[in-house]
């Protein structure tokens, strides 16, 4: 058996052995960087009908957006409202308004500068984070998000989920691997930061493939990667899908050995904004286990020290 030594890897200051998010705000900025997720109501193009119907059979009907403001509300009323609630459990610091739910690049490009600059303009901000999909990236979109790149932190986080466009095509996605780099090729051009999102647990994937997913997002130039484990949420496709048998969530123990299998293949430098991810209390049907939250991070630490793993330590390069 292995045993545990002292922690090798670079990108820590908490005995983590992967690049984490905190470790890089805190190491740029020099204090506590909190994000605020918004919810602008852009909708989808895999909803609306430009590119699909229904949206993906995980999402849900708030769109990713669960922890988000009211889209009632304006941007400043929504940004005050949800950092309220953040400093009652951390104290002030600096912030990062988070364009969450739906797709943040979907409306034309003076609506998206006049929101930007709106969530830009609020007390204590150091950057700004948009999601979207990546076939949601134009020329001309691309290039606003250029010139914010070059006043402040940007990132931009677009839904890939998988790099198996079979997979895509069973989620109903309406958007293939080629669509994502496409997006991400015009984001770089234009100085860019991107992070992507993935998946892991999708029907019908293999750990082969997972481990595929983080072995070619490996090779691109990204800013970080959220790693999230498929929730089973009510009111979507996808638990019909559960309802019938026609699949299984993964286990604890197999979503650990999967993401740390994935974090000893991405490269020491990209950071890790998320090991798992948040579902709903009231809206999660399965795995029940992932709403103890930081027992899988705790979970997911441990393993890579029984390994005396690391972060980037099987990186190819």
């Amino acid at each position: 058996m292995n045993t545990i030594t002292d922690n090798p890897f670079e990108f820590s200051h908490d005995n983590k052995r992967y690049h984490t998010y905190n470790y890089y705000l805190r190491s740029r900025f020099g204090k506590k960087v909190m994000k605020i997720p918004l919810n602008v109501d852009l909708g989808c193009p895999n909803r609306d009908g430009t590119k699909g119907i229904g949206g993906c059979k995980f999402c849900s009907a708030y769109l990713s957006g669960e922890f988000a403001g009211d889209p009632c509300d304006d941007i400043r009323t929504q940004f005050e409202s949800v950092r309220a609630r953040m400093n009652e459990k951390w104290s002030e610091g600096l912030y990062i308004p988070y364009f969450q739910a739906g797709s943040n690049t979907y409306a034309p490009v003076e609506r998206l500068r006049e929101m930007y600059e709106t969530a830009l303009s609020v007390e204590n901000c150091a950057g700004l984070s948009i999601a979207t999909r990546a076939d949601c990236i134009s020329e001309e979109n691309a290039a606003l998000l250029g010139e914010i790149a070059q006043k402040t932190y940007l990132t931009v986080e677009l839904g890939l989920q998988t790099v198996h466009d079979e997979t895509a095509l069973a989620m109903n996605r309406c958007h293939t691997f080629a669509d994502f780099l496409k997006g991400y090729e015009l984001l770089r051009k234009n100085g860019v930061n991107v992070c992507v999102h993935i998946i892991n647990g999708l029907p019908h994937e293999t750990h082969d493939m997972m481990l595929e997913t983080a072995r070619q997002l490996s090779r691109l130039d990204l800013h970080s990667i959220k790693i999230h484990l498929l929730h089973v949420l009510k009111d979507t496709e996808l638990a019909q899908m559960y309802s019938r048998g026609e699949f299984e969530t993964l286990s604890m123990r197999e979503y650990v050995d999967t993401v740390c299998d994935q974090i000893e293949l991405l490269p020491k430098e990209l950071i890790i904004q998320r090991v798992t991810g948040d579902g709903a209390r009231n809206e999660l049907i399965a795995p029940l286990w992932s709403l103890k939250k930081f027992c899988v991070m705790n979970e997911i630490d441990k393993e890579l020290g029984r390994r005396n793993s690391y972060q980037g330590i099987k990186f190819a390069g």
